[in-house]
């Protein structure tokens, strides 16, 4: 497993995270045989958020691998709070007490990083920074990010904060590609022109942001995976042919397809079956051809201008 740079070279992690969203249904051997799984193929980035079953996941994430100071040492962790019940909060008090619960759950007395769980349009910047530096500076958080936020939104947190945002985490994959689409059909009077994002793609490669893509298997919005799925035949097909040509699983080359964009996107990969993990990373072993790129972009109903 390669490892790439996070933020302005912040810390290095392994360029392919397991998000354990699911973890929450899992019994603690089969939890403990996931993560250890995700060890062996190199993966060392582990994705949370305090929503994910309630908490129950990273109660069970460290419960199954019997956290401690030799444990947490090979792993960087990284949980998301902001999201409540009907409802979006950044406040100072509610992002602290997350935070105290999460560490709690995980059995450790750090985060390696804290996101913000998608955009609150009640933000108030200046409780943010604070909540962001009582963490930084207690060592109970050491680097920030959010999830699913324009640049401005980036913008608007970082006029007040005291820390960089390292990490925006958004929605990508083969069949998700609108951060990329807006770029491809610059001035152009159709739907994929439209700029539904705010350049987000390169405002985080110009100001050293790492971007993670979560659902990179999904398309639309958890409508379920576009691989083996008879709705992206062509697709399907020269996915298939690619892989066959690398002599790797298919799944390699949905993951490989977004390790190629030059920006060192990290995808987060939701799966808990051990094979599609070790599948999976294989896709850190290959390097896909610009032709290739393009030719699995536009098998997934893309057209160039």
């Amino acid at each position: 497993m390669k490892n790439i740079n996070i933020g302005y070279g912040e810390f290095e992690a392994s360029e392919i995270s397991l998000g354990c969203m699911r973890m929450a249904d899992l019994s603690l051997k089969t939890a403990r045989s996931v993560i250890e799984t995700a060890l062996a193929c190199g993966i060392n980035f582990f994705d949370h958020a305090d929503i994910y079953g309630g908490g129950e996941s990273e109660t069970i994430f460290a419960k199954a691998i019997d956290m401690k100071p030799s444990v947490r040492e090979k792993m960087l962790l990284q949980s998301k709070c902001g999201i409540r019940e009907g409802y979006f909060d950044f406040s100072r008090d509610h992002i602290l007490a997350s935070v105290e619960g999460i560490l709690k759950r995980l059995k450790t007395d750090y985060l390696d990083v804290l996101l913000l769980h998608r955009p609150d349009t009640l933000v108030e910047p200046d409780e943010v920074a604070e909540a962001f530096s009582r963490l930084h500076s207690s060592g109970k958080v050491r680097h920030f990010g959010v999830s699913n936020q324009n640049p401005m939104q980036m913008m608007l947190l970082s006029r007040y904060l005291g820390q960089r945002i390292i990490i925006n985490q958004l929605q990508l994959s083969m069949t998700n590609t609108g951060m990329i689409d807006a770029g491809i059909n610059v001035n152009m009077e159709i739907d994929p022109s439209i700029n539904r994002d705010g350049s987000v793609l390169d405002y985080c490669r110009l100001n050293d942001i790492t971007i993670q893509a979560w659902s990179p298997f999904q398309y639309g919005f958890f409508e379920g995976v576009f691989l083996d799925n008879p709705k992206f035949q062509k697709l399907n097909e020269v996915i298939d042919r690619v892989a066959a040509d690398y002599d790797v699983p298919s799944i390699a080359i949905a993951i490989a397809w977004i390790l190629r964009h030059p920006a060192r996107i990290q995808p987060i990969i939701g799966t808990m079956n051990q094979d599609r993990i070790k599948a999976a990373c294989q896709a850190s072993d290959i390097s896909l051809t610009r032709q290739e790129w393009y030719e699995l972009y536009r098998a997934a109903g893309n057209e160039l201008p």
